[in-house]
Formats: structure tokens, C-alpha cells, sequence
């Protein structure tokens, strides 16, 4: 009788262990081919953003959706970016040609960026003179306008920037497969949630940034950025 209590008293004591899976809410699908859905969702919204061209709708919404089309690769590459320490990332196997190679590249697009803020600084002097004579105040007046309409145009190259840079660290950092067998993504993150891992990991996909946040921001540049400084010029 006493074993048979003991037994008894141990089994209330033990509690079950949980089996719940806190991810277990994912679709399997998305689970198992998350660059596929991120895919999706970008052609869903880049239709959108034609939709809204044709059917000229409010300037603000062009933003929205292309905000949008890249926030899941976006959000997933900020948390794994954020998650991963930069020594994970050292150049080691880098070549010293390689190295200077890149910084040579930089310098040349920088020269580039420079030549062409002189050309257009020239220009727009030019149109400015050519539009309101020399009237001081309204010559300081029509620039003023200018540098608040060529805001969201150098927001947009800067934001184009930062995409950029990101996809870069994120080829170095778990490859172009849709679910890389070898990252160097640190092991701790969501090590035991395996299912939300694999999405987050899938949908951090270099190719995908670079068309959700590149490719739709080109499209912003091009057409209403461009625009909004036309207008501002008549």
C-alpha cells in the first residue's frame, strides 16, 4: 500500500509536460515554402500600385502601398539582421583585391552621385532664373519649394540605399535558397520555435527585398516623386 502511494503521490507531484507548439497558428503551406508566399504578396501589391496609377487615386496612398508590398521581407530582414552579431559576418576568405575592388566601386558611385548634383544644381538655377527673372524674393521663394518637393525624391534614394545594403548582408549572411541548409544566422535565434524560424529566415530572401523595397521604390522615383517636382517647376 505504501509503494502503491508513493507511485500515486509522484505522479501528482511530476506535472505533464506541455506539448503545444506556440507556432502551431502558421499555415503549413507558409511553413514550407515561405519565399513563395512573400513572392505573392509582393505581385499583390505591385497590381495595386499599377491599379492606383490608372485609376489616380490620392498621392499618399503610392507610399502605403509600396510600404506594403516589402513590409514581411522588410520586418523579417530587420529581426534577423538584428538578431545576428556583425563578427558573423567578418571577411575572412575576402581577397585583398576584392576589398579594393568594392571600395573603388564606392568611389566611382560617389563621384557619380556628385557630378550629377552639379548638373541638376546648375539646371534647376538655371529654370529658376528662366521662370521668375530677378526677383530676389520670389527666386528664394520658388527654391524653397523645390528643396520640400525634392524631399520624398531623396528620401526615396536614400530608403533604395538601404535596401541595397541590406540585401547585401543578407547573401552574405544565409544565401539565395529559399531554405538555406548552412546560415550564419546565430544558432540561439528562435531555437525552439523552429516553424516561425523557418519563415522568417525564408522570407529575409535577398532577391525578395531587393524587388518588394527596390523595385517598387524605382517605380515611386520614376513616377510620382518626378511628378510632385514638375509641378512645383509650373
Amino acid at each position: 500500500m505504501s509503494e502503491a502511494g508513493g507511485d500515486a503521490g509522484a505522479s501528482v507531484a511530476t506535472p505533464a509536460k506541455s506539448t503545444t507548439d506556440p507556432d502551431s497558428w502558421l499555415p503549413r503551406w507558409l511553413v514550407a515554402h515561405p519565399l513563395y508566399a512573400g513572392w505573392a504578396w509582393t505581385l499583390l501589391w505591385a497590381g495595386l500600385i499599377v491599379l492606383d496609377e490608372v485609376l489616380d487615386v490620392a498621392g499618399w496612398t503610392w507610399y502605403l502601398l509600396v510600404l506594403l508590398a516589402a513590409l514581411p521581407t522588410l520586418v523579417s530582414t530587420l529581426v534577423v539582421l538584428h538578431a545576428t552579431p556583425r563578427s558573423h559576418l567578418r571577411a575572412v576568405d575576402a581577397t585583398v583585391l576584392g576589398h579594393f575592388f568594392v571600395r573603388f566601386l564606392a568611389l566611382v558611385a560617389a563621384f557619380m552621385v556628385w557630378a550629377a548634383s552639379v548638373v541638376m544644381s546648375a539646371s534647376i538655377s538655371t529654370t529658376v532664373q528662366t521662370v521668375v527673372g530677378d526677383s530676389e524674393k520670389e527666386v528664394t521663394a520658388l527654391g524653397f519649394n523645390l528643396m520640400v518637393a525634392a524631399v520624398p525624391l531623396v528620401l526615396s534614394v536614400l530608403w533604395m540605399a538601404f535596401i541595397v545594403r541590406c540585401a547585401w548582408f543578407l547573401r552574405r549572411l544565409r544565401g539565395w535558397r529559399q531554405v538555406p541548409v548552412k546560415t550564419r544566422v546565430p544558432k540561439r535565434f528562435l531555437r525552439r520555435r523552429p516553424r516561425l524560424k523557418r519563415v522568417v529566415v525564408g522570407l529575409a530572401h535577398p532577391g525578395l527585398l531587393l524587388v518588394a523595397g527596390l523595385g517598387t521604390s524605382l517605380l515611386a522615383v520614376s513616377v510620382d516623386a518626378v511628378e510632385l517636382t514638375l509641378n512645383v517647376l509650373e
